[in-house]
């Protein structure tokens, strides 16, 4: 096969699936803020993970930064351990700030 007949069927297939994908309905579970509310729910728990594995790299970075006595590793290590406690608990934030 040549190069451009190759690149035209991966085209077109991806245009069918795409085709395929907008042609089925979504379905919710009667209610579409549920829908919404579930994939917030989702995304939030997402961010939270994040979050934790930021701040236990930041732990880390930390306690090797008060092995090695190195005052700018020490520094970058609160600002990433800080950083992942706002990025872990970003939900409790907003909510208490909206509330």
């Amino acid at each position: 096969m040549s190069k451009k007949l190759c690149k035209t069927l991966v085209l077109g297939a991806a245009l069918a699936l795409l085709l395929a994908l907008f042609s089925v309905g979504v379905f919710a579970a009667g209610d579409p803020v549920q829908a919404v509310n579930n994939l917030s729910d989702f995304l939030f728990k997402v961010i939270k993970a994040i979050g934790l594995i930021i701040l236990a790299f930041g732990i880390v970075q930390l306690g090797l930064s008060i092995k090695s006595h190195d005052p700018s590793q020490r520094a970058n290590g609160f600002l990433t351990v800080a950083g992942g406690v706002v990025i872990a608990f970003a939900k409790e934030i907003l909510d208490l700030i909206t509330a």
